[in-house]
């Protein structure tokens, strides 16, 4: 494997499980149409209308919401070319990394739940930003840190006491204090991040087991353990697992990033010296020199 600090992720392991998990997606429907419907809830407060949309890794929820909002084209791009297929759009199968579109191809991007797969997520946005029109819209979520922390917690203790020590066995997660900082430097205006919780309940351990592989969402970071894990492991950290009346929580964080392509009709910060009013006035205060104590 590469030593490359940027390698976090086994891209051909992403691909391949999410090419087997096209035939199961259907089992974490609700699950991905309710992340979907969080995110395009934020098109229903714009008055802009959008004619030509890139869905990434809709999993065949994004599309057809894109579609059933008045959006006459959209393209679904996923990694795998199953999942492609089935998404909604009219489909390609590509890497968010490396996006075979010209310039300024699209007026809106959805990313729901795709890109915290990608290795430079830094240069995936550069590239997201390069095919938006002056004045587009990307719309992203992702899971954040502190999803699944329940099971990361739980098989981490069981690793430790098993073998005295732990290895990466949930992908990690960006934060949210990172990705405002990351849509300004990759170009984008109005750049805004937020975060919410999506609590899910499971009956069984197991059933979170079957959900994650169903999703293709398993483990693919580049330093995984590839040893056979211990007998005892799964048994030993589902057991941990908190569990009370209504189930077994398995928390979602979800990270929004709300981002436009620049164009001159945007508001933008007034420059420093060119206010028409003074703040004391509007505060109803006297104004003093810097460095004065109030009240002399």
């Amino acid at each position: 494997m590469s030593s490359d600090p940027i390698h976090v992720f086994d891209r051909r392991l992403v691909r391949h499980r999410r090419d087997r998990a096209a035939a199961t997606i259907g089992q974490v429907a609700p699950v991905l149409e309710e992340a979907a419907e969080r995110l395009l809830d934020r098109l229903d407060d714009i008055t802009r209308r959008f004619g030509r949309a890139l869905d990434l890794g809709g999993r065949g929820v994004v599309a057809p919401r894109l579609r059933a909002r008045g959006i006459p084209f959209v393209v679904s791009m996923d990694l795998s070319p199953r999942m492609a297929t089935a998404a909604g759009g009219l489909p390609l199968a590509g890497d968010e990394e490396a996006l075979p579109f010209a310039p300024e191809s699209f007026d809106l991007i959805v990313a729901s739940l795709s890109l915290h797969w990608v290795n430079d997520l830094p240069g995936a946005l550069v590239q997201i930003r390069r095919v938006l029109r002056p004045d587009g819209l990307f719309l992203a979520s992702l899971p954040g840190f502190g999803t699944l922390q329940e099971l990361r917690e739980a098989l981490a203790g069981a690793e430790t006491a098993l073998r005295g020590g732990l290895s990466p066995r949930v992908s990690p997660f960006p934060e949210l204090v990172d990705l405002a900082g990351l849509l300004q430097r990759a170009g984008f205006a109005l750049p805004v991040a937020d975060a919410e919780t999506l609590p899910i309940r499971y009956r069984s351990p197991l059933a979170l087991l079957r959900d994650l592989r169903a999703a293709g969402e398993t483990n693919a970071a580049v330093a995984r353990d590839g040893r056979t894990p211990p007998r005892a492991l799964l048994p030993m950290a589902l057991a941990a697992l908190p569990a009370d009346a209504e189930g077994i929580p398995a928390t979602l964080r979800l990270l929004t990033m709300t981002g436009w392509a620049p164009h001159e009709s945007q508001s933008r910060p007034a420059r420093p010296g060119s206010a028409n009013a003074r703040l004391a006035d509007a505060l109803g205060v006297e104004e003093g020199r810097l460095g004065e104590r109030a009240g002399r």
